[in-house]
C-alpha cells in the first residue's frame, strides 16, 4: 500500500515538474533592474550605463553593458562619504553589481566600467 503511494505521489512530481519547466521558444521575463527603490540617476558611456537607485537609507548602483554578450571586465563600486567603497569587479557578460550601502544624510560616489572605458558621478545625493 505504501509504496503504491509513493509511486503515485513520484509520477505526480514528475508531471508538475515537467510542466514547470519552459519549453523551446519560450523565453523567461528578465527584470529591468536588481536595485530596489526610485532611479536618481543613470550616467551612460561608450560600452554601458551607470545606474543609481534610492530606496529610504539605501543606495543601489550597477553597471550594465550596452551590448551583452561575451564576457569582459565589468565593475562597479559605491562609495558613502566617510565610509569604505563597495565594489563588484570581474568577467561578467551582462551586468556587474548590484552594491548597496547604508547613506542615510551622506553624499555617495559611484563608478562603473565595462571593457575599459569608464564613468564616474562625483559626490552625488548630498
Amino acid at each position: 500500500m505504501f509504496g503504491k503511494l509513493l509511486r503515485h505521489v513520484l509520477a505526480v512530481l514528475t508531471v508538475v515538474g515537467a510542466l514547470a519547466l519552459p519549453g523551446p521558444g519560450v523565453q523567461r521575463a528578465e527584470a529591468a533592474s536588481v536595485c530596489s527603490g526610485r532611479p536618481v540617476k543613470a550616467v551612460g558611456f561608450t560600452t554601458g550605463e551607470l545606474r543609481i537607485f534610492k530606496k529610504r537609507n539605501l543606495v543601489c548602483a550597477l553597471t550594465v553593458a550596452k551590448r551583452p554578450g561575451a564576457a569582459r571586465a565589468m565593475s562597479v563600486s559605491l562609495q558613502p562619504r566617510g565610509g569604505r567603497a563597495v565594489v563588484d569587479k570581474g568577467r561578467f557578460t551582462r551586468q556587474a553589481g548590484p552594491v548597496t550601502v547604508h547613506a542615510l544624510n551622506r553624499c555617495v560616489r559611484v563608478s562603473g566600467a565595462v571593457a575599459g572605458k569608464r564613468a564616474s558621478t562625483g559626490w552625488i545625493l548630498c
